[in-house]
């Protein structure tokens, strides 16, 4: 199995909205990825409570079956 985890900070403003609405909307779109991946197995996807200064916006915990798996994920179009 392999865990692929990932964290963005996001800017105060972007696209015409705050960060809050900007994190729940990656949120939505990294969450409607399960199901449409082969060999995506689980997916987590947190948002930030804390508002410290060394805390991600978003983190993402991926599952994998295997590598290949992953390497196929990062070309899925779902995933572009």
């Amino acid at each position: 199995m392999i865990k692929h985890i990932v964290a963005w900070r996001l800017k105060d403003f972007a696209a015409g909205n705050g960060k809050a609405e900007n994190a729940r909307l990656v949120r939505e779109k990294l969450e409607a990825l399960r199901g449409q991946i082969p060999g995506l197995l689980r997916l987590e996807v947190g948002l930030d409570f804390s508002a410290t200064e060394s805390s991600a916006d978003v983190v993402l915990v991926a599952e994998f079956a295997t590598r290949a798996d992953l390497a196929a994920h990062q070309v899925h179009p779902a995933h572009k």
